[in-house]
């Protein structure tokens, strides 16, 4: 009696985890307006946040989402080309790699804007143009801490990833 409970109970269990993408998948989320906040600089940690941006346009749909990532302070080292590192020194990491900017540039590709502050790029000298992965002068922001409050008024939900 007994192995028959368990198998009844593994059985309903496996179910759940069976049918929960198919759920998920066919459930349908309103237009979403989002803000993910980078300031730090741990690779290990920024490749997880890209990694949270594509799972969350996978769920929602690139053509529903409005997602941005404003980067300041430490942030800027995600998109930090490492030849600019030591002419820097204000970064521990400088995490543009071959490997980051094919993810950036994917995520760019499905309508995430990627907004820069000017007050790291000018407190720490970064030439935007040679120092950094595809920033162009409409990416800076005058702040990066004031561009997020700016968004937050404007609807869109905060993620620190």
């Amino acid at each position: 009696m007994k192995s028959i409970v368990k198998i009844v109970l593994t059985t309903a269990l496996a179910s759940l985890f069976w049918t929960g993408p198919a759920i998920g998948a066919e459930s349908s989320y309103e237009r979403q307006k989002v803000v993910y906040h980078i300031n730090y600089d741990n690779p290990k940690a920024q490749a997880g946040a890209l990694r949270n941006i594509q799972n969350h346009i996978n769920a929602v749909g690139e053509n529903n989402l409005d997602l941005k990532v404003v980067l300041h302070g430490n942030g800027l080292a995600l998109l930090l080309d490492p030849e600019s590192l030591e002419k820097l020194g204000k970064f521990k990491h400088a995490n543009a790699n071959e490997n980051m900017t094919a993810k950036i540039a994917g995520l760019k590709n499905q309508g995430v804007h990627f907004h820069v502050c000017n007050n790291t790029i000018n407190g720490r000298k970064v030439d935007y143009e040679t120092d950094l992965y595809d920033v162009s002068k409409e990416d800076i922001v005058p702040s990066g801490v004031a561009e997020v409050a700016k968004l937050q008024a404007l609807g869109y939900s905060y993620i620190k990833p």
